[in-house]
């Protein structure tokens, strides 16, 4: 069986989700792809079945509606375990995260670490067709990220990542709340602040072409304050824990 597991999730994704899996195992012959449909009105479930009757690398996880990122990954994550994959990677469906990058992304992994992140805000790293205003609230949510969190890795807020899937299942994922954009950060975190290696490996982040964002003002808002609580008691603990010495 292929190392690899690459999770997509979708919701009316129908005008990408065909040439997005078509390139994600185009990369590289170690891949398989799961795609995550949330019940999608527009038949992207649909089309993601004919593919996978197509094509034995592909599978289909169909949910009854709209539960959100996160959820969707701890699912397919749990999949991988049971499937037995080695390493399971997050990738949007969008075409914003080029595939051509995951046999690098897989190396890193195969040299060690524990979780790569494909990186906008490192050299080489960057984003295509963004205005401005949106590359300031990427920027701004990594920084505010990074200092409240004290972590250092550069684009902790992206969503093109691969994990090993044997740390993963050292993990209670359970405890994992966050909905939105917001589990990004909080799973990087976990690795990060776990002592476990985190690599990045730098990316050109492409705008999406057809279909409409996901994102939304519930996700900023869900991210500003999931990560200020997570400072907050960052600092709390590690002033308790210096008190008690």
């Amino acid at each position: 069986m292929p190392e690899t597991l690459v999770i997509i999730p979708t919701y009316n994704e129908r005008e990408n989700v065909r040439s997005i899996v078509d390139r994600v195992l185009g990369a590289d012959s170690r891949i398989h792809v799961l795609v995550v449909d949330d019940n999608s009105p527009d038949g992207t479930g649909d089309m993601a079945d004919e593919m996978a009757a197509a094509d034995e690398r592909v599978s289909v996880l169909h949910r009854a509606g709209k539960l959100g990122l996160g959820t969707a990954y701890l699912e397919g994550f749990a999949i991988a375990a049971e499937r037995g994959y080695t390493y399971v990677f997050e990738f949007d469906a969008d075409g914003s995260h080029p595939p051509e990058r995951l046999p690098e992304m897989i190396d890193a992994l195969d040299a060690g670490a524990g979780l790569v992140i494909g990186t906008r805000w490192m050299p080489g790293g960057r984003t295509e067709n963004w205005p401005l205003q949106r590359q300031i609230l990427s920027r701004g949510a990594s920084i505010y990220a990074r200092v409240l969190l004290q972590s250092k890795i550069r684009d902790i807020t992206a969503g093109y990542r691969g994990y090993r899937v044997a740390l993963l299942q050292g993990f209670d994922l359970t405890r994992i709340k966050s909905a939105g954009y917001c589990f990004q950060i909080e799973m990087a975190w976990l690795f990060e602040r776990s002592g476990i290696r985190v690599s990045e490996v730098p990316i050109t982040f492409v705008e999406r072409q057809e279909g409409a964002s996901k994102m939304s003002s519930d996700i900023i808002v869900e991210a500003v304050w999931r990560v200020f609580a997570w400072g907050l008691g960052y600092r709390l603990g590690a002033f308790s824990r210096r008190a008690a010495r």
